[in-house]
């Protein structure tokens, strides 16, 4: 076999150790979208969609700086979150979160929140739906 030959065959299989090694590192450090049971059964970083429990109690603690409050799951099961920073802008305001973080024990430790609130543009499609004016209509000439 001549060296160039030897050498791309050297290369390809470097590149794909590589490639491998990325993909399996990157995998394990996040494992998507899950609910708390999957989280917890995973053991890795996971991204836990639900909303805010406000039934439950909500706190934040300035001496260790925590935020803890109680988050329902897509399937319904209701868990506590601590989050290391204080209560996000707009918590309350909130139609759905996206907590990522992992599963300790009975706490799911958030290192980061992702709100949704609800769109501006909601309050016009539900005037709009209940006929009223679009302030982005012009009113009809007249002659």
């Amino acid at each position: 076999m001549n060296k160039r030959v030897l050498k791309t065959l050297m290369g390809v299989a470097l590149l794909g150790g590589f490639f491998s090694l990325v993909l399996l590192s990157f995998g394990k450090k996040v494992g998507g979208y899950m609910n708390f049971a999957e989280a917890a059964a995973s053991g890795s970083e996971a991204h836990v969609v639900g909303q805010w429990a406000r039934e439950q109690p909500v706190g934040y603690d300035p001496s260790r700086n925590v935020f803890t409050f109680y988050m329902r799951d897509a399937t319904g099961k209701v868990q506590r979150v601590d989050y290391p920073n204080p209560k996000p802008a707009n918590f309350e305001e909130a139609e759905q979160l996206v907590v990522i973080g992992r599963m300790e024990g009975e706490v799911f430790h958030a290192r980061e929140i992702l709100i949704k609130c609800p769109s501006k543009y909601n309050d016009m499609r539900q005037l709009e739906a209940a006929g009223a004016a679009s302030p982005h209509t012009l009113p009809a000439p007249q002659n």
